[in-house]
């Protein structure tokens, strides 16, 4: 784990290797309105990143690889940027992601449940040792 120094931070190559993403997609983050309180800067101007915004980019990163659209994450960024309050709206467009990410789970478990039957079907084929007698298009 990266120990982030409180004093100066990360700069923003330091804070893409760190999370996983490119030094492109933390400066789109951040004209797309995804952050939470902006990103510091040095004198010379310079993105220094702390341990708030490494956290805050993995939560943005973990929603877009659920697919949140980012218009979503950015109504996200901005009730807990609002502070206290608003907690019951966070939770709605949370639980109703959730319910997004639970049906395209489903969608995937009933597709793999295709690709097994296929596997079974062509193990079954092989060992059988009629496997070129499965359909194939002429």
């Amino acid at each position: 784990m990266l120990e982030v120094n409180p004093r100066t931070g990360l700069t923003i190559a330091e804070a893409a290797e760190h999370s996983g993403v490119s030094v492109h997609t933390l400066r789109y983050y951040e004209r797309a309105g995804l952050v939470i309180t902006p990103v510091e800067r040095n004198n010379a101007g310079r993105r220094r990143y702390r341990q708030l915004d490494l956290d805050w980019i993995r939560i943005c990163t973990r929603l877009r690889a659920t697919g949140m659209p980012i218009k979503s994450i950015k109504r996200y960024a901005e009730l807990v940027a609002a502070g206290r309050g608003n907690e019951k709206e966070r939770l709605a467009l949370m639980e109703a992601h959730r319910d997004e990410v639970l049906a395209k789970i489903a969608d995937l478990e009933e597709n793999l449940r295709l690709i097994d039957h296929k596997i079974d079907v062509y193990r079954g084929r092989l060992a059988a040792g009629d496997a070129d007698t499965l359909w194939a298009p002429r």
